[in-house]
């Protein structure tokens, strides 16, 4: 089946089930994209870069893996830091938010 933009938003910017969330490293616990910008905003710079370094990207990952979202998983990747990668996620969300109306 193929789903139509409005469809692919809701499913993007809707919950995931709680055995895919996401968890910080500070025990914080992601199940939207709503809810990873809120936490980007709160987020240490040590708790970013423990998940986002040269090494590996959690959160690109996360988006990849679990919401099959290749767009904002690559942006995450290319984000410097946290700000940036806000601003991605933040970004992604608006976009889809606007297919819903």
């Amino acid at each position: 089946m193929v789903e139509t933009l409005k469809q692919q938003a809701q499913r993007l910017l809707g919950d995931v089930p709680q055995e895919q969330a996401f968890w910080v490293n500070d025990g914080c616990v992601v199940r939207n994209l709503k809810e990873l910008n809120e936490e980007f905003k709160h987020m240490s710079n040590d708790i970013y870069l423990y998940h986002a370094n040269g090494e590996k990207n959690d959160f690109a990952t996360w988006i990849k893996d679990v919401y099959g979202d290749e767009v904002l998983a690559a942006n995450l990747r290319a984000a410097m830091n946290k700000e940036q990668a806000a601003r991605a996620v933040a970004s992604r969300t608006n976009i889809l938010s606007k297919r819903l109306t």
